[in-house]
C-alpha cells in the first residue's frame, strides 16, 4: 500500500498539483487521505525522500524537492 501512496504523491509532483519546495501534506493528513496506519504514510515518504522526489526538513515537515532532483524516467 505505501508504494501505492508514494506513486500517486509522485504523480502529484509530476503533474504539479504539488509544487516545487512546497509542503506536502502532513502525516495526519495523509493518514486520512488514504486511510491508512501512520506508519504506512511513514514508510510512502521515506520512499519518496529515498527516490529525490522529497526532502525533509526536522521539526519543520517534508517538501517536494527541486525538480533537477526528481528521478529521470
Amino acid at each position: 500500500m505505501y508504494q501505492q501512496i508514494a506513486e500517486d504523491i509522485a504523480e502529484r509532483v509530476r503533474s504539479g498539483s504539488l509544487r516545487q519546495r512546497r509542503p506536502i501534506p502532513s502525516e495526519t493528513m495523509l493518514m486520512q487521505q488514504y486511510d491508512v496506519a501512520r506508519e504506512t504514510v511513514r514508510r510512502a515518504v521515506g520512499l519518496l525522500r529515498d527516490q529525490g522526489w522529497i526532502y525533509t526538513v526536522p521539526q519543520r515537515g517534508s517538501y517536494v524537492s527541486p525538480e533537477e532532483k526528481w528521478p529521470q524516467e
